[in-house]
Parts: structure tokens; sequence; C-alpha cells
């Protein structure tokens, strides 16, 4: 419960736009009922008599009161001209993101993880644009960029090493050097599992015994055995037994430990047993219960985890394991070249892209412990600051250690990560990448992932130096604060201005930051985070290793605060909650640890790579669609709300309508509602496999080239031009003009022709607007247009004021010609506006149009069904789990999936679907009940 948090309410940037561009309508709305107001108050005078205002008329009509007659015709006016605001945009794009959301992005099938049948997951719709506009993307490393399938690899006790093989990051960094590197054979002694892929005959099936440590490889082996918080469950047999664990790693740990010969299979609230063998000589099996007496759980803030037990023989030991950071501050004094030797060992495992932890004891007294507890009860027992004053009881225990060795855990990366971060880069988006392993692993996990190659100038601001170890060893905390502050001053300032030099260059090579937590704490500093800020943006990459949650969380919001820049965060674990909420869009990987950093996210993806779609398909389409929407809406309000203004100056700013009220109600509501809707869900510039083929494509996102001011005074100019054409030239040409019967038109006649033309010009322009058009549009348009004219035949016969007026319309030739030549001319600015833009001043989108455009675009989803003859096997199984009827619970959170219910319809199918993690884990753990016979 202590990780769980309401989840910020977020809204996306173009939604913060878009409110200004409605306080300039309002602004607009305001300007023109001025001046028809202070065109009222002008115009209302004796001289007209035809409008007897010499007598006794009301208040609004009085020339003796020019100010009132003003003031109360701004209000008319404004009840007038309210169409300008675009009321039904939000409830239209609201519809539209809710459908995005739940039809596109949740039921893309290359989205879709058929290991662990998780499709992606949209948690909100209010972030469905915002997705094409990530500059900067902040990424976990352990379960985000890897699987999260710990694999115990090697280790170095007592100082030696143990254990062979390569991993994926030293072949990848072969590979970059020219190296080749020798595959390395398994011996007949090589046992692999899932946690334990290690290999060394010196310590398998008891060999340790022979081994000149054989007394550090004992505690070594009963640390990994003894110390840690993980749940045993099943049968108590080395092979069937499974755990279950806080994370991967601990599981790994004891499942290392089983296969060393000391095999815990059986937890009590106070005692641990474990079977060891060959421990008193070779082949002997025994099983020992030791009593926990207390446990110093993992944090963030400590970084490492103890336990205190007692021996059956009575004796007290504290096991303690944890980052080598916080583990080398606490041992004591002497045992220096073991120290020297396991540091050296713990840097060659991290620049092998492995997670290292510190192993250390401390044998107690019983004295010592029994005072030790007495404050530890207190501390357990208060009611304030508990856990801060837990940390403290801890630190008088946990001090004077003994180092016995360190383990080396591998976490292989996951599929297709480097593609995806190379992808990502050629789109303009920067990747930093935040974890809390040490220096040398995340560096070389980042050349594994394309994050950082050899072409990069690196700046590597470590607190792991001469001088500031020097410093440490000296014990001043405020000297070593003020030293550190002062060398990380140093440093920043010393590549900034590299940095600059490079930058001024034509041909300087690619940046990338390196910094690590004890460091980037001071950078985060007010008086440094500007020069930090300044050197990270200039910088292709950046790695900040070694941090805590909450400095993930400050770095994140140093770049959205800061640079103003759209932010995306991505994570899978409890310790990335912070972290994805402080950014603009917040992804969770549903991995295997917990669902915590999903319940908090934005967006839920099973795995890295489907960023590519999510950012570069979904989110550019959805960018993209939501802006012309945005300013269609825009547009067609204005030149409605226009054609009203224009006719206000013909009628002595007296506020009388132009357009009947149900035409002016409905204009929005049926006539050009559905066909916009249409656009934003349907309409594409290029397709799917174009988009990633053509990652630059991104980068119009980025710029916000879409809607930038100049797009809308663009729209706007348009609107004024065709409510001027709509206006005049239906009022021009039908001022000559007499029905069969010989009558002219009046007003109603030539308000029912003008908004003829409206309907039919604003609908065929968002044709001229769309880049692919589907037979949907062609309904929509249509069909507006249509419903139009039914509803005028209807309602020309049920009101007075109208009665008849489409009839008789439609009666003369008139009609016919101002319904096909003023749309023409209307459009014909726009119509050639477009063509020189095209031509001469073309997007991106629209040069990848002409160099494909005499090819198919079969990647939509009708294309894929219409090929379903194509598809893999593999692919027919995706499609046919993504058709299962699972969206019609209304239980749709992961968390809350009934058990079996997706099997049970794959099953009605004919198809496979395996359990979900999270069912099986809980079935696991409810233990079926017996039988009891029913008595008669």
């Amino acid at each position: 419960m202590m990780n769980s948090m309401n989840v910020p309410s977020k809204r996306s940037t173009l939604e913060r736009k878009l409110d200004k561009l409605i306080l300039a309508l309002f602004a607009t709305l305001f300007i023109m009922c001025l001046i028809g107001a202070i065109g009222s108050g002008i115009f209302i005078n004796r001289k007209y008599y035809y409008l007897s205002l010499d007598k006794a008329v009301a208040t609004e009509f009085n020339p003796g009161n020019r100010f009132a007659v003003a003031a109360l015709t701004l209000f008319t006016l404004i009840t007038l001209y309210s169409t300008i605001i675009p009321i039904s945009l939000y409830v239209s794009i609201e519809m539209i993101k809710f459908i995005q959301s739940t039809q596109f992005i949740n039921k893309d099938l290359h989205m879709y993880h058929a290991e662990t049948n998780t499709p992606a997951l949209a948690r909100t719709s209010n972030l469905n644009e915002e997705l094409g506009q990530v500059e900067y993307i902040f990424s976990d490393k352990t379960g985000t960029l890897t699987r999260n399938l710990m694999e115990f690899f090697k280790c170095s006790i007592g100082g030696e090493v143990y254990g062979s093989g390569v991993t994926e990051t030293e072949l990848g960094g072969a590979q970059r050097n020219g190296i080749k590197v020798q595959e390395v054979r398994k011996s007949s002694t090589a046992i692999h599992e899932k946690g334990f892929n290690f290999d060394d005959h010196r310590l398998m099936r008891g060999a340790w015994r022979n081994e000149p440590n054989f007394d550090a490889c004992k505690e070594f082996f009963r640390c990994l055995a003894i110390c840690h918080t993980v749940l045993p469950e099943g049968d108590e047999s080395p092979e069937k037994i499974t755990y279950q664990a806080a994370s991967p790693d601990e599981a790994a740990l004891v499942t290392a430990a089983k296969n060393f010969g000391f095999f815990f299979y059986r937890r009590t609230p106070t005692m641990i047993h474990v079977r060891e063998s060959h421990v008193e000589k070779m082949g002997k099996i025994q099983d020992v219960a030791y009593e926990i007496l207390n446990v110093l759980e993992f944090n963030s803030t400590r970084k490492r985890q103890s336990v205190v037990c007692r021996y059956p023989n009575g004796r007290l030991v504290l096991y303690c394991k944890g980052a080598d950071t916080v583990i080398y501050e606490r041992l004591a004094g002497g045992n220096d070249d073991l120290k020297k030797v396991t540091r050296a060992h713990l840097e060659q495992f991290g620049s092998a892209g492995l997670r290292t932890l510190c192993l250390a004891y401390r044998d107690l007294s019983p004295d010592t412990y029994e005072s030790w507890n007495e404050k530890f009860i207190q501390a357990k027992s208060s009611l304030r600051d508990r856990e801060k004053k837990l940390d403290e009881v801890a630190e008088l225990v946990e001090r004077d250690l003994i180092l016995i060795g360190s383990t080396a855990i591998e976490d292989k990366l996951q599929e297709g990560v480097p593609a995806c971060i190379e992808t990502l880069f050629r789109a303009g988006i920067k990747v930093w990448v935040l974890t809390g392993d040490k220096m040398e692993t995340a560096i070389n996990i980042a050349y594994a992932c394309n994050l950082i190659n050899n072409d990069m100038k690196q700046f590597i601001i470590s607190s792991e130096t001469d001088a500031i170890r020097e410093v440490e060893d000296r014990g001043d905390q405020v000297e070593i604060a003020r030293f550190i502050r002062e060398e990380v001053k140093k440093e920043l300032k010393k590549c900034l201005e590299e940095a600059q030099h490079y930058l001024r260059t034509v041909s300087g090579p690619k940046l990338s930051l390196v910094i690590d937590g004890k460091c980037l704490m001071y950078a985060l500093d007010p008086t440094l985070r500007v020069m930090l800020l300044n050197l990270s943006l200039n910088c292709h990459s950046v790695v900040c290793c070694r941090v805590s949650p909450l400095q993930k969380a400050q770095v994140t919001s140093l770049v959205k605060k800061g640079a103003r820049k759209i932010t995306l965060s991505i994570g899978d674990g409890a310790n990335d909650v912070s972290m994805i909420q402080a950014a603009h869009i917040g992804v969770g990987i549903s991995g295997l640890e917990g669902m915590q950093a999903v319940m908090a996210s934005d967006f839920a993806i099973a795995q890295f790579r489907f960023l590519t779609d999510l950012l570069l398909v979904h989110g550019r389409w959805s960018y993209l669609r939501i802006c012309k929407v945005i300013t269609y809406f825009f547009y067609k309000n204005l030149t409605f709300t226009l054609t009203q203004f224009w006719f206000t100056f013909q009628t002595g700013f007296s506020g009388q309508r132009f357009y009947d009220d149900w035409f002016q109600s409905l204009y929005n509501v049926i006539f050009t509602a559905l066909p916009v809707i249409i656009v934003g869900l349907f309409d594409k510039d290029v397709s799917a496999s174009l988009s990633k083929k053509y990652p630059e494509l991104y980068k119009e996102g980025i710029r916000n080239v879409f809607f930038k001011w100049r797009v809308v005074i663009t729209w706007a100019w348009s609107s004024v031009y065709q409510s001027l054409v709509f206006y005049h030239f239906v009022t021009i040409s039908s001022a000559g003009g007499k029905n069969s019967s010989g009558k002219i038109f009046g007003l109603w006649d030539i308000s029912t022709m003008a908004f003829t033309c409206v309907v039919i010009t604003v609908n065929l322009r968002l044709l001229m607007m769309c880049n692919s058009i589907t037979r949907w549009h062609y309904i929509s348009v249509g069909g507006s247009i249509l419903a139009w004219f039914l509803f005028i035949f209807v309602y020309s016969l049920l009101r007075e004021n109208v009665f008849f007026v489409i009839f008789v319309l439609m009666s003369t030739i008139y009609f016919y010609l101002s319904a096909l030549l003023v749309p023409v001319v209307a459009l014909l600015g726009d119509f050639i506006y477009q063509g020189i833009q095209r031509c001469f001043f073309p997007y991106d989108y629209q040069i990848i149009q002409e160099i494909h455009r005499h090819e198919p675009d079969d990647n939509t989803r009708a294309g894929l069904l219409e090929v379903g003859s194509q598809l893999t096997p593999q692919e027919e199984r995706s499609y046919a789990l993504s058709q299962l009827p699972r969206e019609l619970s209304k239980h749709t959170g992961f968390a809350f999936d009934s058990p079996g219910y997706e099997s049970f319809f794959a099953a009605q199918l004919g198809v496979y679907a395996p359990q979900k993690a999270w069912d099986v884990a809980r079935r696991a753990s409810m233990k079926s009940k017996p039988k009891t016979p029913k008595r008669n």
C-alpha cells in the first residue's frame, strides 16, 4: 500500500494550446460584438423617419440614450455570434480519443506480446496526441530495457572469481572492437535452470570444500540461503520447489544457494530451514534450522538488506547484502587486499553488464545483540517516523562488517531494444537511461542498446575518483559534501564549455553524458541545475547510474519544467512510479516486478520495442488527426459566424438574424458533425510501415508543425474569404432574382440559399484536407449534405417564416447555379493554396506520399484481415486472441481479470491461450480445501 498512489491528472500540451485558441475566439467574439454595438449606437438616429424613432420607443431603440442602445445590442450580438465558440469540439475530441485508445491502440497486433498474452493498454485517452510530440524518453534499465529474467552467472568469494561464460554485453563490446570471441563450452557439472546459469566445477557438487577459502565459501552460501524474504512453495524437493520473491534477483540468489548445496525449503515466522550438503564431509546431508531474530528490509534509501539469525549452536550472526557503495562504507578495518581485489572484480562484472551485490557478515555477542534489540523493538513500535527510526537503529548494528564476496547476475536485453532505440534516435527523440546499477554496468548496457557508441564524445562525471576517495577516507561529512560539490561544479563547467566547442564545429561528434547518483545529488542543487540542464540538452544521450527513485523523478521534472520539452517515462517496477508520474506521459511495462508501474501509468505495453509503434504510428497519427479536427472546427464555425457578421452591417446593427434559429442550432450538431469525427478516426498520411521506415516524419510532431499560430491564421483567412463569397455572391446575385410567381427573393430565401452553400462547401473542404479518403468519408460527407436537404424539406412545411422556401428556390435556375458556382469559387482559393504549398513548400509526409504513391496501402487493420490466407500461424493466433470477448467484461484492468476468462473463450474458438502470470501465481497461492461428504 505504501507504493500505491493516485495517478495525477494530466492534460496534453495540445489541449492547453487549444485553450489559448478558445480564448482567442472569445476575444474575436468580443471585438465583433463591440463593433456591432458601437455601430448600433451610431446608426440609431431620428432622421430615419420610417423607423418611427421620434415616438416613445423601447430603450434598445431610443436615439436619446445611445449608450444603453449600444450596451443592449452588445448582449444581443453575443447571443447571435456565439456559434463562433466550438462547444461541440470538446465532445468530438473526447469521442475520437476514446475510440483511438480502445479500438486502435488496445487492439494493435503489432503491440501484442504472444509469450505473455499481453496486449497494449491505454489507461487514459487524454494523451493520445501527446504521444506524437515526445522529445525526451526517460527509461529504467532492469525489466524495461532488459528482460528482468535474472540468472546467477558469476561470483567472487574470498578474492577469487568463480564462473565462466560470456555475456551479451561482452559479445556486443567485442563486436564493436572487431574482436572475435570464442564460444565457451559448458562443463559436465554445469547446471542451467531458471535463475541459475553458472558453470564452474570448483564450486559445484561439493567441490568447494577443496578450495583454500572453503570457510568463506560456506559463509557465502549460507548468506545466500538465509538473508532474504523469499517464500518457498510446492514440494520440499529441489526439483519441484518454487520460490516466490519480491524481486527476480532474490529468487536467483536463493536458487544459486540451492544448487551449491544449501537448499532453503521451509520458512516459518521465526525459522528458516536449510538442507545443507557436504558441509561437515562430502556426501553428508543435514537439515539445519536457523532462528530469524530480526529482518532489516531493503529500501531504495538503504540499498541493502540484513538478517540477524541464531545458529543451532547459539551463534549470533548478522548477514548483510547490498550495493557495493553502502557495504564498503560499513566494513571493519583491515583486509585491505581482499577489499581491493573484490572491488576490481566488481568493476570487471560491471564491465560485462552484470548486476552486482556485495555480501558481508558480522558475529554478534549476546550482550551486544540484546542491547541493540531493545532499541529495535522501540523503533518498530513507534507511531511517528517509524521508518526513519528503524533506519537509524539499523545503522547501529550494520557496521564493522566482514566482507565475504560479491555476486554477479545477468539480465539479458529484451528483443529488439537496440533497433528500437536507433529508430527513436532517427525520429529526433533523445533517450535517457536512469538506473540504480553501477556505472560500468550502465555504460556497457548503453553500448549494447546502441545508446552510446564509440563515435560519441563521452562526458563522465563520477564520484569514484581518487581525489574524492581520499577525502571520503577522512570521514568528515561536511568536508566531503563541500569537496564533491566543488568537483561537480568544476566538471559541469568544463564539460559544458567542451560541449559548446563541439557544437560550434560543423562535423563535431555526437555527445553523451554519464553521471552517477552521488554527483547528480549535488548537480541538482538550485545553483548547479541550470548548468546540468544546459549540458544534458546538448547531449545526444544521457545515462544516470546509481540513482534513487526520487532522483529519477527529479531529473524528469528538470527537463519537463526547465526545458519545457514533452517527456515520456517508461519503467516496470514500483521504484519507477515517481518517474512515470512526473513525466508528461507515463508508460508501464507489464513485466515481472508487479503491476505498480502499470497501475500508475498512462499506457501499458509488454516490451520496450513496442514504443516504436506506440509513438511513431499511433502517436503521430493521433497528433495529425487531432490537429486537423481542431483547425477544421475553428474554420467551419468562424466561416458560419462571419456570414452573420457581414449581414449585421446591412441591418443597421440591429441584431437581426440572418439564419433561422434551427439552422444555427443544428449546424454543428448534425450538418457538419460526423465528417470531422471520421477524419479524426481514419485519416492517415502514410501507412504504419512507412511511418516506421521513415521515422524522421515524427520530427514534424516534435516541432508542432500542424498547430502553430501560422496554421490557425491561414485557416482564419480562408474563413474570411469564404464567408465574403457566401454572403456577397448570394445576396448580389439574388438582388434581381424572381421566383416562378414573379416575386423577388426575401430574407429567408437568401439565407436558406446561403446556408445551403455553407453546408456544401465546408463538407467538401473537409475532403480536400484528407490524406486518405475511405468510403466512410464519402458516406459521412454525403450523408451530412443529404441530412440538410431532408431537414429543410420537412422543416419548410412546418415553420411559418420559411414555409415552402426550399421548394420555391428549387423551382428556379438560380438555386442550382448558386449551389454549383458559389462552392467552386469559395474553394478555389484553398485549391490554389494547397497546390502551391504541395509543389513548392511540401511537408515531409507529402514527399513520402509522392515517393510511394503507386504502392498499395495494405498495412491497415482492414487490409490485414483481407489477406488472412497470407498470415503466419503466429499472426493468425494473435488475431484470434484479439477477437476474444474479453473487452465485454467490465473487469478490464490487468489486476482484476477473472482467472481463466480469456482461456475459456479461446478454448471455445479452438485457440490456445496460456494463463496469465498473475492468475497462475494466484492459483498457486490458493490451497484447495478438502471435500467433506454431505450429510443425509
